[in-house]
Formats: structure tokens, C-alpha cells, sequence
């Protein structure tokens, strides 16, 4: 049986049309749900009038803007699929995922207008809307005012497609990933009784809503609830401090990753902040460090960890307030609607506290790959999806995060591939052989460490490598350390032996 897509700004627009929906750091904007429903409606007319129709890929590369949640929501109402772009990329790394998505319009915040120069007519996307992001004066405001408002949904199930995110394959090639209807609502409710989430509640988002993380843990589940979101336009500590600190905003709930919470834990004056209305807290994307949980937790804040992937709509298993600090360190059980296994080489389930593959099942797993077969093919096994991640689930059921997936690291929660940035530094000529691999780093987690073979005779710099990435992949994923070598360690079929590596640097 198939179940129809409910439009939930149109919902509470009936029931509490007065109430603010969302609200916005720095411009001072305010939305109410009835103000809202305009504005998704006018934005819904927008692009239908610029021919986007059901299935149709829209873009936004976009700071975090309550103009953002709008095209989300009105790409809902005409049944297109919103596309999430990283403004973190460089323009190919952009031009790949939009030709691969048929992107056909793209919206895009003002930072962004080099991005948008460097792509525009050199990609496939028909028209590009450009906004201040903050209300100002832009074709984004102008389009909305011109626009025929649509207030209906078109008829859709939960199994339609809603997003697309990318996520980089361990081959350096991104991956599409598809986002359902229902893969968002069962996220959502999955998340209520597990953190404990009411109408009242007040969800500050300031990590980026282009990750699935922020979108499906703070910005859009605020409106599933009916309650209030607060878009901060890019994380800042002190801002988020001093939002958190503001009686007037409210600030009930917050997801971060760990490198933030370590950021506004060392500002100075935290000790004299007001933490008493922030009820939930949450963390994710890479394992959170115990002595950092027990810190907050004695300002009166508990930290759930929660582990997830853009191919589960950020749901899979969330340490809920009961077993804190009990089971700190863990990420909790799997969610209402997510079946976790821990599964051996030779895909059995392994004994309790035994490391093995992370196994997902449930309403929030993607039904696949955009346009990629061979990744299904390999990422599920009799419709378990394969995450890549090792973990080990104890006795009671708690999961705990052993590794990331096989070699790739996170900067700044950012997932980075080395794969990638090694396909890029195989472009300089004097590199004879490289690998990267991720190190720690105090400010962002970690950064890459590029160990390097050089031709006969060649010599480089860190410098020189940095300067050569500059222009071809992102920032985050920029190596920050240099290291030489006279061959690579490898087995005996060939495989680059990044452990070795690893260990080699913990030596340094």
C-alpha cells in the first residue's frame, strides 16, 4: 500500500497560522506558518513558470537562509527534487554533480555569484536565481513577487523521490543519493520519542543545510513538528553562543558536529552562558570524545550521540537521555524505524562487542544510487545496506563507532576521500606515486597527510602541492602535511598498505 505525501506548511497554516515558522540570523527575519505557505507557494509558482516539472532537479547553493527552506518546500508541492550543492566545491567539482542530476534551475546565495559566473553556460542548468539570502533586493524576491502562487500539492507517495545529495565514492567519483518522501517523515518520527521533541521547541540550524544532518535533524523536522526554526547563515561560535544565550530566541535544540561543540566549550565568558533552556542536544557525523560529552553534561547539557548516513536520512541510532551518562560513548540503539546488524567478512552477524561491518534496514534507507547500478550492486545485500563503517553493538544493543568507512577521514565534518584528492595529485608531474590519509588535527579532527614518491631528480614542497589543489577540489580536502618516501608499502596483490602509513606518522 502507498500512502500520499502530506504538505506540512499547508497543515499548520490551518492550525496555527500565527505562529512563527521560521526566523533568521543576522537579517531579523520572521515567518510565520500562514506567511510561509505564501511564500512556498510563490516560490512553487516561480518555478513552475520556469518550466520545472515533476522529477525535475533544483538546485540551491546557498548559505543557510530561510529563502533555502522555501525552494525545498515548494520543490515538494510541485513534486520536483531538490538538489543540495556543497558551496564548499570548486566549480568542476559542481559541474559534475549538476550534469550528472540535469540540474535545471539552480537558486544561489549572493557569496556565491563566482561560482555561479564559473559555471554558468559551461554546465546544463537552464537558469540560475541569485538572492541576497538575507531579503534584500534580488531575482529571487523580484520572482516571488511576479509569481502565481500554487497553494496545492501535487497528488504524490512517500516512495517519489524529494532530494538529492551527493557524497564522494571511495573512488573519487560523487554518488547521487536518493531521498524519498518517506525516508524524511520516517527520519523525523523516528526522532520524537527519542529526543524528546515538542511543538513548542525552538531548533537552531547552523550547520549547513546541505548536508543531511542539518536539513533532517534541525531545519525541516522543525516544520514536521510545527515549531519554530532558526536559520543562522553559517556556523560561527560565538554567534551560536550568544543565540543560545538569547531569551528571546529560545533556543530548545541544537545539532552539531564535535569540532563545534569543542569550539564553543574553549570561547571565553561560556562559563557565564545560560544553558538552562537548551533541552536537546544533539551530535553526530564522526565519534564524539567522552571527556567532551562529560563537560557539557556539567553545564547541564547532555549530548546525545547519534549515528547516521545521507543514505539513511541522518537515522540510525541515537543515545537517548535515559542512558546518560551511563552509556556515553555509545551512539545509542537503532531508531523506531532502522534494523542495525554488525556483520562479519563472510556476512554473519558477530557476537556481541565484536567489531564488524555496519548493516542498515529500514524506512529511512535509500532505495539506491542516482543512475549508478554499480553502486547498489555493491552497497546492498538482500536489501541490507552495506554503510562501510565498522562498529561493535554490545550486549544491550548500544552501538559503538569503531572506524569510519575503510580510508576516508572527516576535516571539520566534512567527509573527505582521499581517493579523490589522490586522483588529483597524480596530475603533477613529478609525482611518481602518492597516497593520503587522514591525521589528527586540533582545530578540525583531521586533515590529510599526502605521502608522496617522487620522479628521479623531482623535488616538492607542501607549498607547491597546495598551490597545484587550489583551483580543483575543496579546501577541507587540501592535504596539510608532506610527507616523502622512496616507494609505498603495499601487499603482496598490490593494495596500498594505509595502516602502515598511519602508524608511521603516530611515530613521527
Amino acid at each position: 500500500m502507498s500512502y500520499a505525501v502530506e504538505d506540512w506548511v499547508k497543515h499548520y497554516t490551518a492550525g496555527t497560522p500565527d505562529k512563527v515558522a521560521m526566523r533568521e540570523i543576522p537579517s531579523g527575519r520572521s515567518f510565520t506558518y500562514a506567511q510561509m505557505h505564501e511564500r512556498v507557494g510563490r516560490c512553487a509558482g516561480m518555478l513552475k513558470a520556469m518550466g520545472v516539472e515533476k522529477g525535475d532537479r533544483v538546485g540551491y547553493l546557498t548559505l543557510n537562509t530561510t529563502d533555502t527552506m522555501e525552494l525545498v518546500f515548494a520543490c515538494w508541492r510541485i513534486g520536483a527534487v531538490a538538489l543540495a550543492l556543497n558551496f564548499r566545491l570548486m566549480p568542476p567539482e559542481l559541474k559534475f554533480i549538476l550534469e550528472n542530476a540535469e540540474a535545471k534551475i539552480c537558486l544561489v546565495d549572493a557569496p556565491f555569484a563566482p561560482l555561479k559566473e564559473a559555471l554558468e553556460g559551461n554546465c546544463c542548468v537552464e537558469s540560475w536565481i541569485m538572492t541576497t539570502g538575507e531579503g534584500g533586493p534580488s531575482e529571487y524576491e523580484t520572482g516571488l513577487t511576479n509569481a502565481e502562487p500554487i497553494y496545492d500539492m501535487v497528488e504524490q507517495n512517500l516512495e517519489d523521490q524529494c532530494m538529492l545529495m551527493y557524497s564522494s565514492g571511495t573512488t573519487g567519483t560523487p554518488k547521487g543519493v536518493i531521498i524519498t518522501h518517506g525516508m524524511i517523515y520516517f527520519g523525523i518520527a523516528s526522532g520524537v520519542a527519542a529526543t524528546g521533541t515538542l511543538a513548542d521547541n525552538v531548533s537552531l540550524s547552523n550547520m549547513p543545510i546541505f548536508h543531511i544532518g542539518a536539513l533532517n535533524v534541525t531545519a525541516v523536522p522543525a516544520i514536521w513538528y510545527g515549531s519554530t526554526t532558526i536559520m543562522q547563515r553559517m556556523f560561527d561560535p560565538v554567534t551560536t553562543l550568544n543565540a543560545i544565550n538569547d531569551p528571546e530566541l529560545g533556543v530548545t535544540t541544537l545539532f552539531m558536529v564535535p569540532a563545534a561543540y569543542n569550539a564553543i566549550k574553549a570561547l571565553p565568558g561560556v562559563d557565564d552562558v545560560d544553558f538552562s533552556r537548551l533541552k536537546i542536544a544533539l551530535c553526530g557525523a564522526e565519534a564524539v570524545p567522552v571527556p567532551l560529552c562529560e563537560w557539557w553534561l556539567d553545564k547541564g547539557v547532555m549530548i546525545q550521540e547519534g549515528y547516521g548516513m545521507t543514505e539513511t536520512a541522518a537515522v540510525g541510532a541515537l543515545l537517548t537521555k535515559e542512558h546518560i551518562p551511563r552509556k556515553t560513548g555509545s551512539c545509542g540503539r537503532a531508531g523506531m524505524h532502522s534494523k542495525i546488524r554488525i556483520v562479519d567478512e563472510g556476512g554473519k552477524d558477530c557476537a556481541p562487542n565484536v567489531p564488524g561491518e555496519i548493516w542498515f534496514k529500514g524506512a529511512c534507507v535509500t532505495p539506491g544510487y542516482w543512475r549508478r547500478p554499480d553502486a547498489n550492486a555493491e552497497s546492498f545485500v538482500d536489501g541490507w545496506f552495506r554503510s562501510g563503517d565498522i562498529g561493535r553493538m554490545d550486549e544491550e544493543g548500544f552501538l559503538y563507532i569503531e572506524d569510519r568507512v575503510k580510508d576516508m577521514y572527516i576535516s571539520g565534518g566534512e567527509n573527505v576521500y582521499p581517493a579523490e584528492v589522490e586522483n588529483c595529485l597524480y596530475l603533477m608531474d613529478d609525482i611518481a606515486e602518492v597516497a593520503v590519509i587522514g591525521v589528527p588535527h586540533e582545530k578540525f579532527g583531521e586533515t590529510g597527510c599526502a605521502y608522496v614518491v617522487l620522479k628521479q631528480g623531482c623535488s616538492m614542497e607542501l607549498g607547491d602541492l597546495q598551490a597545484h589543489v587550489s583551483d580543483k577540489i575543496a579546501k577541507y580536502k587540501h592535504p596539510t602535511h608532506i610527507r616523502f618516501l622512496d616507494e609505498l608499502p603495499r601487499t603482496a596483490s598490490g593494495k596500498v598498505q594505509k595502516f602502515v602509513l598511519r602508524e608511521s606518522f603516530s611515530a613521527d
